[in-house]
């Protein structure tokens, strides 16, 4: 007997799409564009007649009894069955589930990742992800997130690798190494078996909700929006990022879901983006309260011709599409074309030749010893010592330590957001951590500040202050109208100075934290983010010395919630601030400047740049910059060399300063290393409203040094 030609393994992916896509009736398309959640015996009919191509595992349970198995796989194995057998052209669907900071052995939270800027460190962290996912049973999971965001009350902060593109970009193209095991340019044929299809999301501009407030209304020019918006989703694109998520919000009044010009225009043609972009949850349906679909049919229309493939929970392709192209409203070209960019991601997965998980393979990679072991690296990696009087690191040696604070000894704060497959059991805390290390002489004391604990506080050599956000405090529909410390925070540090023993704040946040007074009465800061199942063993490692601090802030922190949108690659003014003048952009009740720069962060050595150099490339348009780094402290450390550009004159005006080149640079106590940036087109163009790339010849500024306020500058021409 024939086989038809779309179950031939051996024909190209191409012809098997076509030979399916013939074969199959409006209904049948409609449903590979039909996305529905938590799947069980109530869907299974739908299933038989083809009316879900794609399942998202969107709850808690797991498919067994005992909790400490968190499997997926026993259920999509009988879910996919139905699909593969008891459905008429047997085309096995694709779970998704929100993989976002690691699955089982969870990392840090995004931002926290981003704070290591190493792209290596996540590549690894996305691998270790996506092997535990995939052996549940996913395929598919949504992240990473590329949101650029300026305003940290806004919850889903956490999410995203922080302000820049450039870092963004960076550490997208290694997000979606890590998730699919690829390198490639386009969409590859087929996904290694241990991996999960990534997906940017949210597409875009997410990040500029008004106000801070989740799925609010945005307004982003063109420039903005191609030169800082779009760019670490086409960094993503680059890297062959299988599948998009379009945002809720709107950009001037179009809803992302129906945005013609960015999903279509410039994702799909533009980019040459060749996977599919699915809805964010319930995203269609609501392009009714935005109020431009009257009924669900008319926004299944416009999404679908925006260039929505899938949506996500609402039906309204489902049941809307079919007469959509049967009136002509709805190409049947168009439907093609959705149908076949599902078909040719679950083609590159493998679901046609192996559909079904192995329900044992999760207990050989969940928590593998070698996992956690690089969980605890990335989590001390991330944290940023934003302050240290030399009280750090601490000397374990019969050192008496008192550790105090709200996060002492919780779990699901280190865990922090988005976490569904994580289990507060499997946190070491930071009061275990601490004990663990100094071991049964009880030189830990753990207390709550009160008047019955100040004698044993004062007793102590040091008194550590775990402070911070809880897990629910950030992440979606967790904005902030302030970014202080929850209530009695900053109260318990006033206290705690008055004892007038040193003092080693650990903060543990989702977003940039109003530090200025805990920074003013506090010995040492350390912020941690949420570090995720090992972090508090790697808080330790940090405190007491095993890890040189390296982690560099992502993002700024303000010094008040009033300076926000506060960000280092904002445009100049026509009125910058010139000495003895009170004519310019500033406040008359705060400095200007941030608490923290973006890019900073201290070590426990000192690092200082030198030589800075320029040389132009022959006969086109690059520049080399190398500059000399030299530990000029008494142990090893690593510090990240950051290049910052300015274009002096342009046909637009351009940012006071842009990263444009980092680099992990570690180095012995004395020792010295010349390291070089090169600066091309990519580096010193920008895009016009179009997208287009415009490199302009002239003179440029280049900075380089430990954060966004680096001194040590030149300049240089480029000529065309």
């Amino acid at each position: 007997m024939t086989i038809p030609a779309y179950k031939n393994p051996i024909l190209p992916v191409t012809e098997r799409i076509e030979d399916l896509l013939g074969r199959m009736t409006l209904e049948e398309k409609a449903g590979q564009l039909n996305q529905w959640f938590n799947l069980g015996p109530d869907h299974y009919d739908q299933v038989r007649r083809g009316e879900i191509g794609s399942g998202l595992m969107a709850n808690s349970s797991t498919a067994g009894n005992n909790r400490q198995e968190r499997v997926f796989a026993k259920l999509v194995n009988e879910i996919q069955k139905i699909a593969v057998t008891e459905s008429r052209l047997g085309i096995p669907l694709i779970f998704g589930r929100d993989v976002i900071h690691g699955y089982r052995t969870v990392a840090p939270i995004p931002l926290g990742m981003a704070a290591t800027w190493s792209p290596e460190l996540i590549q690894a962290a996305n691998t270790i992800a996506a092997k535990e996912a995939r052996a549940d049973g996913i395929h598919w999971g949504f992240s990473p997130m590329l949101d650029i965001a300026r305003d940290p009350r806004w919850g889903r902060v956490a999410e995203g690798f922080g302000e820049d593109p450039f870092l963004a970009g960076k550490l997208a193209a290694a997000a979606v190494r890590g998730f699919q095991g690829n390198d490639q340019d386009a969409i590859p044929q087929k996904f290694p078996a241990d991996r999960i299809v990534a997906c940017a999301k949210h597409f875009v501009g997410y990040g500029a909700a008004e106000g801070g407030r989740d799925y609010n209304t945005t307004e982003i020019t063109r420039q903005t929006l191609h030169n800082i918006y779009l760019a670490p989703f086409k960094a993503a694109i680059k890297s062959g990022c299988g599948t998009v998520m379009s945002a809720f919000h709107d950009i001037g009044g179009i809803p992302l879901s129906a945005h013609r010009y960015l999903l279509n225009d410039v994702l799909k043609e533009q980019w040459g983006f060749g996977g599919f972009v699915v809805s964010d949850w319930g995203a269609v349906g609501e392009l009714i309260n935005h109020g431009i679909a009257a009924d669900g049919n008319h926004a299944a229309g416009l999404a679908c011709n925006a260039g929505v493939d899938m949506d996500m929970c609402t039906m309204v392709y489902l049941q809307n599409l079919p007469d959509l192209v049967r009136a002509g409203k709805v190409s049947e070209a168009r439907l093609n074309d959705a149908v076949a960019r599902i078909l040719r991601i679950k083609f590159a997965v493998g679901l046609f030749e192996s559909p079904y998980a192995d329900p044992n393979a999760s207990q050989a990679i969940h928590l593998l010893p070698e996992s956690l072991a690089a969980m605890r690296r990335l989590a001390a990696s991330s944290m940023v010592l934003l302050k240290n009087n030399g009280i750090l690191p601490l000397c374990s040696d019969k050192l008496t330590i008192c550790l105090s604070g709200p996060l002492a000894d919780q779990r699901q704060a280190l865990l922090g957001c988005w976490t569904p497959d994580g289990q507060e059991e499997e946190v070491t805390t930071l009061k275990e951590a601490i004990a663990g290390r100094l071991g049964p002489e009880a030189w830990l004391h753990h207390c709550e500040l009160s008047d019955d604990a100040v004698k044993l506080a004062r007793s102590s050599d040091v008194l550590i202050l775990a402070l911070g956000e809880s897990a629910g405090r950030s992440g979606e529909d967790n904005c902030t109208a302030t970014i202080d410390l929850p209530a009695g925070q900053e109260a318990l540090v006033e206290s705690a100075r008055r004892m007038e023993i040193p003092i080693v704040a650990v903060v543990f946040g989702g977003r940039p934290l109003n530090l200025s007074r805990v920074t003013d009465w506090a010995d040492a800061v350390l912020f941690a983010w949420h570090p995720g199942i090992t972090g508090g063993l790697g808080v330790a490692d940090v405190l007491f010395g095993d890890v040189n601090p390296s982690g560099r802030l992502p993002i700024t922190f303000p010094r008040s919630s009033g300076q926000i949108p506060l960000y280092y690659n904002h445009r100049p003014t026509g009125r910058p601030a010139p000495a003895n003048s009170r004519r310019h952009s500033r406040y008359v009740d705060s400095l200007d400047s941030p608490l923290f720069p973006f890019g900073f962060g201290l070590s426990y050595t000192t690092f200082e740049y030198g030589n800075l150099r320029t040389a132009p490339a022959p006969q086109k348009p690059e520049i080399s910059v190398t500059v000399e780094v030299t530990n000029t402290g008494n142990r090893a450390g690593t510090t990240i060399a950051q290049c910052y550009v300015r274009d002096i004159v342009a046909s637009v005006a351009r940012p006071v300063r842009e990263l444009k080149g980092f680099e992990r640079v570690s180095l012995a106590a004395g020792e010295t290393k010349t390291i070089m940036f090169r600066l091309g087109p990519e580096e010193l163009s920008y895009q016009d409203d179009n997208g287009n790339d415009v490199l302009e010849p002239g003179r440029f500024q280049v900075w380089v040094g430990g954060d966004s306020n680096a001194e040590l500058g030149t300049e240089f021409e480029i000529t065309l």
